[in-house]
């Protein structure tokens, strides 16, 4: 097989030869057991950005689009304009609703009629316009007003404007509660772990994570028939298993742990997860055809299509876990799904080559570089710009 050389973590320049053979993407055979919403990256116009550290970002929808429609063409639902998209960290909310209005339309042209449920946060605001729970609610209330107004569905996101004001359990439950009973469906909540925004510590009103859990069931119990899920991104398997076991019948839970997802979404027997996951933009492939594998109950083929993808994953999602996008961004480039390696704020600067060389390893062992000569052309040329030759 083809050969190239690598930087490595211990700081030396490393023959490497691909093995993978390539997993080509195709829709599945059969309907998927589990309800599986991939949450896609945004892609950038690099001639028409402008001061990207300071401005709105440049998006080639075009661009963005069709990535969407290879997630759908494979069976996969679509978490719009959520962390993934850089929401909070380059995605302003002025362009994540023109981004949710634009996929909307593209999503009711799809023969598959996949399902998206879309972020729905405050950033439109400043966190110093955000100082009581009132003015939290309208921000929220003024996002999902305009997601179900496209034709989404709501994922309430996470908020750094509930910590910065130091809410109580009181708060963030009179504050859901009147979110979730205002929506015109079945809302997505949302629990995303510190690891990926420090400003999240202590949600739900405690730092204790035991305690934040009774506080957000609590929310749960008393709102269940206007709640579909809870994505819960915490990065440890056990706690997430406990937790779905108190869910009330007829809630999901949407496993958004990118470390330990095959496990979480086969399950024990009794219970397992659904998925709502930015590795699943990364993967489309193994993620598609191991859901197939599981609704015809090849738990064999689900492990071999899964497990080798998890070093990957974690790799994309190491500390600082909120630069993964750089990792899903890159992966689109090597695989010819978008012309270049350019993210809004520059994200692809967030990671080092090292990190670089090492996903490129690791995917095509996961069976992960669609076109193995376009893989190496595009690393080769990422190497040069560091100096690799």
């Amino acid at each position: 097989m083809t050969g190239m050389r690598l930087p490595t973590y211990s700081g030396k320049i490393e023959d490497y030869r691909l093995v993978g053979t390539p997993l080509l993407p195709r829709a599945p055979k059969v309907p998927l057991s589990r309800t599986a919403f991939a949450a896609a990256h945004v892609i950038s116009d690099p001639l028409l950005e402008r001061d990207p550290w300071q401005t709105r970002p440049a998006i080639d929808w075009d661009a963005s689009l069709k990535f969407r429609h290879y997630l759908w063409d494979q069976g996969l639902h679509l978490a719009e304009a959520m962390d993934t998209a850089q929401r909070g960290m380059g995605l302003d909310w002025n362009t994540a609703r023109e981004l949710i209005e634009r996929t909307m339309v593209e999503a009711r042209s799809h023969p598959l009629n996949p399902r998206v449920a879309c972020g729905a946060g405050t950033d439109q605001f400043s966190l110093e316009q955000l100082r009581n729970a009132d003015a939290i609610f309208g921000a929220y209330s003024e996002q999902m007003e305009a997601i179900e107004k496209a034709g989404g569905q709501c994922i309430i996101m996470a908020s750094r404007s509930m910590t910065a004001i130091g809410a109580g359990p009181e708060v963030y439950f009179d504050v859901y509660s009147r979110l979730i009973g205002q929506a015109s469906s079945p809302v997505i909540l949302h629990w995303l772990g510190d690891m990926f925004d420090s400003n999240l510590k202590g949600y739900w009103g405690h730092s204790d994570l035991d305690a934040a859990t009774d506080a957000v069931l609590a929310i749960i119990e008393a709102n269940s028939d206007k709640i579909d899920g809870i994505k819960v991104s915490l990065l440890v398997q056990e706690r997430e298993e406990a937790f779905r076991q108190r869910l009330p019948t007829g809630v999901r839970l949407y496993t958004g742990d990118d470390f330990n997802h095959a496990n979480l979404i086969a399950g024990d027997g009794r219970h397992f997860s659904h998925a709502l996951l930015g590795i699943f933009a990364a993967i489309a492939p193994a993620a598609s055809q191991a859901l197939e594998a599981l609704a015809q109950g090849k738990r064999t083929r689900f492990d071999a299509l899964l497990e080798p993808t998890l070093p990957l994953s974690r790799e994309i999602f190491k500390p600082p876990t909120q630069y993964y996008k750089a990792g899903i961004g890159f992966l689109a480039w090597l695989n010819g799904r978008q012309e270049h390696f350019v993210m809004p704020h520059g994200m692809q600067s967030a990671r080092e080559i090292t990190h670089y060389a090492e996903v490129f390893r690791l995917a095509d062992k996961a069976r992960m570089l669609a076109e193995p000569e376009l893989a190496i052309n595009r690393m080769t040329l990422l190497l040069r710009l560091h100096g690799i030759d």
